[in-house]
């Protein structure tokens, strides 16, 4: 059996974004950090996208839907 560790990457509209060390097992903390950036995050869904050449990719994808 061999164990391979991940790099985890978040992505946000096509953008990969930055992840600090310290918050990098929070991901509560870390969606925070990001909602900064783009407050849109705020609002979006997180969906594991697979993985892409050895970095497990998690985007977060703007909730779709009608106001009101």
């Amino acid at each position: 059996m061999q164990i391979t560790e991940l790099t985890r990457t978040y992505r946000y509209d096509g953008i990969d974004l930055p992840v600090p060390p310290h918050l990098a097992n929070d991901p509560a903390a870390l969606r925070a950090y990001h909602a900064t950036l783009y407050p849109a995050i705020l609002n979006a869904e997180m969906v594991d996208a697979g993985v892409t050449n050895g970095v497990l990719v998690t985007e977060y994808r703007r909730a779709v839907g009608t106001k009101g």
